[in-house]
């Protein structure tokens, strides 16, 4: 028995022994897939050349939010997917947009951060909408802030954000902060949620800056993600309709099939004694102005285009001038796009630069340190491969963008610390000689 047991023992070490690396391949190939994916994106990566636009709004801007949002229609066609030969050699992803929204020490700056070789498309698009304004290049202002924050001389404190509800119920959009009526479209009557944001930064002293950023990526719902067919199955849902199916079904009426069988059998249709009651009230006539409300607001949302998006902030400044009561201004800025009955922004926890634990507290320390390095970063990186979704990500339409990133004019948002074109540009007449 044990010679038997020692044979068996002797070809099973031999086989181990000779075989042992077989499993290998398939254990680590996800994380081989991993490395090799983002060694093709750096390398691919590190080739673009990116530059950082500043657009200037004018004193005046006479054009209603709805021109935003064919701004953003213009900047999704950046959409340019990889083939698998560009995605596996070649390391191609898909390029993102950076929104930017700045204030350093009270002045602030729209930007927007893109590749080189799609300036001309990203200023068609503005201008085409928004003729008056002033668009330039300009030096990346990270650059004047060291990177390895927080340390002895500058203090951060930030977040990314996340929504509370799936992604097809809408947020609060511009259209529900102001009316619809002639008098109300004029730009003296309008509420603009941007206001409350600007003139929170324009106060601002010296040594304090305040960033926000909304990183937006073209989705092709059909193709990426098949985002309206999940909007779809939630009405469906809430106004007890049948979901969607791919096979036909066929649909027989009881009565019928009754009165076609006593035909068949007895040469006539017999009475039936016990007489169904009929539900003749569609399902969607039966739903509350609240629930209707969410099914309109849901199937618009899925009706528009939309970026896969991603949106954080940092308040920074020296120590002696930190005073971090100033985030709040960011958070009023996004809480007031929130409803209960649809959907809301809150700070995402896993980013919050705060942490507050029992077991663990002699931890908690270095915890925040590490997480105000790892936002700092991926502030930075912006669109670099290694974090693509380094935040929440989530669904926003055009329609919602254009309520978080928009250029207001002065008359509705007065912020004195906005730079904006001063004077208004005019063609040169066609008589003016050329030689």
């Amino acid at each position: 028995m044990e010679e038997e047991f020692l044979i068996i023992f002797n070809v099973l070490r031999d086989f181990v022994k000779a075989w042992w690396w077989v499993p290998l391949p398939f254990i680590l190939y996800r994380s081989f897939e991993f490395l090799y994916l983002w060694w093709r994106q750096e390398v691919f990566d590190s080739k673009i050349e990116r530059i950082l636009l500043e657009i200037k709004p004018p004193i005046e801007v006479l054009k209603p939010l709805r021109a935003m949002e064919a701004v953003f229609s213009g900047l999704w066609h950046i959409y340019d997917p990889p083939n698998p030969r560009e995605k596996w050699l070649e390391g191609k992803f898909l390029l993102t947009l950076s929104l930017e929204i700045v204030s350093i020490e009270g002045e602030i700056h729209f930007y927007i951060r893109v590749p080189k070789n799609l300036r001309n498309m990203v200023e068609a698009s503005i201008y085409s909408q928004y003729p008056d304004v002033e668009i330039s290049i300009v030096d990346d202002y990270i650059k004047n802030v060291p990177k390895t924050m927080p340390n002895k001389e500058w203090e951060l404190w930030g977040c990314d954000y996340e929504l509370m509800k799936n992604e097809i119920y809408p947020i609060k959009t511009y259209s529900s902060f102001f009316e619809t009526s002639p008098e109300a479209s004029k730009e003296e009557k309008r509420i603009d949620p941007l206001s409350p944001l600007l003139e929170g930064m324009s106060k601002l002293g010296p040594g304090e800056q305040l960033w926000v950023q909304i990183m937006a990526k073209p989705l092709v719902p059909s193709v990426d993600y098949d985002f309206p067919k999940l909007g779809r199955d939630a009405v469906n849902k809430l106004i007890k309709r049948p979901a969607e199916s791919g096979k036909p079904s066929i649909m027989i009426n009881k009565d019928d099939l009754i009165g076609a069988t006593d035909l068949l059998v007895f040469g006539e249709k017999m009475e039936q004694k016990k007489s169904e009651t009929r539900e003749f009230i569609p399902p969607e006539m039966k739903l509350t102005p609240g629930e209707r409300e969410i099914v309109t607001k849901i199937e618009e949302k899925v009706s528009k285009t939309s970026f896969m998006s991603n949106i954080r902030f940092i308040y920074l400044a020296k120590k002696e001038s930190f005073f971090g009561a100033h985030k709040a201004w960011v958070m009023g800025f996004f809480d007031q796009f929130n409803t209960t009955h649809l959907n809301a922004m809150k700070p995402w926890k896993k980013t919050i630069t705060k942490v507050h634990t029992v077991l663990t507290w002699f931890l908690d320390a270095r915890r925040v340190y590490v997480r105000k390095r790892r936002l700092l970063r991926r502030y930075m990186g912006r669109d670099t491969p290694l974090f693509p979704e380094s935040g929440g990500t989530y669904v926003l339409n055009i329609e919602e963008l254009a309520t978080l990133y928009h250029f207001p004019g002065r008359t509705v948002s007065y912020a004195p610390g906005v730079k904006r074109v001063e004077a208004k540009k005019g063609k040169a007449p066609f008589s003016l000689p050329v030689e």
